[in-house]
């Protein structure tokens, strides 16, 4: 019975042992296979390096300066004439809004004027005539005054002849008001014309700056408000990652640090120079908000997900120029020089830029690797 169980154990042991070499068989050092017939096109050296270990701080990829247009009065929106990628220059019509209303106004504040100067007109000839009738009275009373003071005039031609110089003088008073409010009412109508001119223009949504459009957030037939957002626009200042730091790494980090900035889905490794820190940290996340500057690049987009790598701590790895390893299906393997013979080894390896790979198991440093086709 002991033997039994001892059988039993062996060979589960047996079993066990050959799992971990079937599992472990793709991160072998070297086999036992040597090439004698590969000629390498050229060589490499596997190199030690000390680098900073990094944690990867979230991000996002958004425009240095990013302006949204807003509408300064209240229409419905009639046409939208850019869209979402187009590069644009100062001064480009980019939406007209139904601009009916305020060129209504604006007809009507011109027919005002018109009354307000033909009003003037007409109170300048009535001061006119008035100011004759002032003149005339003021001496027919002036002599009545001088008859009647000798006795050549009666009490009643003397107030008759003073009669007719107040109200005269009265008429040619408010001759001279009905000019001041012609005078008011031209100044009221110049300014609703230029106001209505105003709104008319705002009518018309021009481009404040060179750019590229960003969004489009109307169609045709909504209504504009002011400060409802229309359109966004990004000026030709650069993208940048905006990234959240945790508040243990925070001080790490200084602004003009150089830092690097991984886009992944077009595979970018780019240098990014810290240029903000806001020193404020998100009491939900425990986290600073970092801004860092990275070169303009054909096929990096604003929105897209991006990592901060940011100095943790030190660490020694073994780098290799990533055009050195053959990859066959999941496996990765190298040529490797081994005395005056090259012999395949299975590695294991993590992108580490975009030239170069980090070599996880399988090399050491300084090793001769042959880049070139393996028959």
């Amino acid at each position: 019975m002991s033997s039994l169980k001892t059988q039993v154990i062996c060979h589960l042991i047996s079993k066990t042992i050959l799992s971990v070499l079937l599992v472990l068989a793709p991160y072998h050092c070297t086999t036992a296979d040597a090439d004698a017939g590969y000629q390498p096109q050229k060589t490499v050296k596997t190199k030690e390096q000390t680098v900073a270990q990094t944690y990867p701080a979230v991000g996002t990829v958004r425009p240095k300066s990013e302006t949204s247009i807003s509408a300064q009065i209240s229409a419905q929106i009639k046409a939208v004439h850019v869209k979402a990628g187009q590069i644009i220059t100062s001064g480009t019509l980019l939406i007209t809004l139904d601009s009916r209303q305020a060129a209504a106004r604006l007809e009507s504040a011109k027919e005002a004027l018109r009354g307000a100067k033909a009003s003037r007109d007409k109170a300048r000839q009535a001061i006119n005539s008035a100011q004759a009738s002032y003149t005339n009275a003021k001496q027919h009373f002036a002599r009545i005054k001088n008859f009647y003071a000798s006795g050549a005039a009666t009490q009643q031609e003397f107030e008759n002849a003073q009669a007719g110089f107040l109200q005269a003088r009265a008429a040619l008073s408010m001759s001279r008001e009905s000019l001041v409010e012609a005078e008011a009412g031209i100044q009221q109508a110049t300014e609703t014309i230029t106001e209505a001119t105003v709104h008319l223009g705002f009518s018309k949504i021009i481009a404040p700056v060179d750019g590229e459009i960003i969004r489009i957030l109307v169609e045709p037939g909504d209504l504009a408000l002011p400060g409802k957002p229309l359109a966004a626009v990004r000026t030709q200042g650069g993208l940048r990652v905006e990234a959240h730091v945790r508040e243990g790494l925070i001080n790490t980090i200084k602004t003009g640090s150089h830092l690097q900035a991984v886009i992944p889905t077009p595979g970018f490794f780019l240098n990014a120079v810290v240029e903000e820190i806001i020193p404020y940290a998100d009491p939900n996340t425990r986290t600073f908000l970092v801004k860092a500057a990275i070169p303009a690049k054909e096929g990096i987009y604003s929105g897209m997900y991006a990592k901060l790598m940011v100095p943790e701590a030190h660490r020694t790895i073994i780098t290799l120029d990533k055009d050195a390893v053959i990859r066959a299906g999941q496996l990765e393997l190298v040529m490797v020089k081994t005395n005056d013979t090259w012999q395949r080894r299975y590695i294991k390896t993590i992108p580490l830029d975009n030239t170069c790979v980090e070599v996880l198991s399988g090399l050491s440093a300084n090793e001769t690797i042959g880049i070139g086709e393996v028959r």
